[in-house]
């Protein structure tokens, strides 16, 4: 008899791209039904809902996650917090948060995952993106980080502090370089249109990483939705691979819950992660009977040949 060892499972990796208050319990059903091992919030879970992070912290499934923009909506900026729907004085939606997701939150961290091989790192927690460090009073008040030097320098502590030698990046957003037009998995797509918004400091983590000798399959992260302001005709990529054989995944499919035809369409990522590399990624939309209705393929490894 062959015994399957870990490192030769195939591990199933389902990624919730930007939540946007759209996450209900039979979320947690189709992650069940689509028999998920591990499963990846990139964060947007709403402007700081605090109730929906309560629900996704309860799923029981193992699983990390990194807080977006939205989830410091009302704390991060001046004009955020002139419009908070609560006082901030007496109570911090965004703390209420991070304690309900605990260990599960790796922003400017990591979890080791040893029964899979592999590491979650976070890239920055509650990034908007962009090249110009800006809306940053929460990462000096939280995290003590000024800049984007500090921060790549919090980032790449957390992968030399990992357990493990492969490491799976989740950012909110993703890092620069994957491209300047509009539709690109970073691309800037308002006024004024193209530019690369992903983000320096997580970039330049990866590749730190990757002079460590770091295995580094995949990175995966929302914020930049598929569907873009400035044309109805195309959607964003939302796969990337490098020279290096990393897989980049966009997974903000913004609404995730959508109706088709009096059916109710839940969207996830799924990625198979094999022998610590991606051998295939897909976009996928579960329906009323936590069946797969749809199925997108973004990316599948071709079989060597011998």
């Amino acid at each position: 008899m062959i015994v399957e060892t870990t490192s030769s499972k195939t591990l199933k990796i389902a990624v919730v791209g930007d939540v946007h208050e759209q996450w209900e319990a039979e979320d947690g059903m189709a992650l069940k039904h689509l028999d998920v091992d591990l499963v990846l919030f990139v964060g947007d879970f709403g402007n700081e809902s605090v109730e929906v992070v309560r629900a996704i912290a309860s799923l029981d499934i193992p699983k990390a996650a990194v807080m977006g923009n939205h989830d410091a909506w009302y704390t991060a900026t001046e004009w955020g917090r002139k419009k908070c729907p609560y006082d901030r004085s007496q109570e911090d939606w965004v703390q209420q948060q991070l304690d309900l997701l605990g260990e599960a939150h790796v922003g400017y961290g990591k979890r080791d995952f040893p029964a899979f091989n592999l590491t979650v790192v976070g890239g920055r927690p509650f990034s908007w993106g962009g090249p110009e460090w800006k809306f940053a009073d929460i990462c000096q008040q939280r995290y003590g980080i000024s800049d984007f030097e500090q921060s790549t320098a919090r980032i790449f502590q957390a992968v030399k502090s990992a357990a493990c030698q492969t490491i799976i990046f989740l950012g909110h957003n993703g890092p620069s370089g994957l491209g300047d037009r509009p539709e690109d998995p970073c691309g800037k797509d308002w006024h004024p249109i193209g530019g690369d918004y992903g983000d320096p400091d997580l970039a330049e983590a990866i590749s730190l990483s990757l002079t460590i000798g770091k295995n580094v399959p995949l990175v995966t992260f929302g914020h930049m939705h598929h569907t873009m302001r400035h044309t109805k005709k195309m959607l964003r990529k939302r796969i990337f691979k490098s020279p290096e054989g990393i897989i980049y995944l966009n997974a903000a499919s913004v609404p995730r819950i959508v109706e088709n035809d009096g059916q109710k369409l839940r969207n996830f990522s799924i990625v198979l992660l094999k022998d610590g590399v991606v051998s295939r990624a897909s976009c996928v939309w579960v329906g009323n009977n936590f069946k797969v209705a749809f199925e997108e393929i973004l990316f599948e490894r071709s079989p060597c040949v011998v």
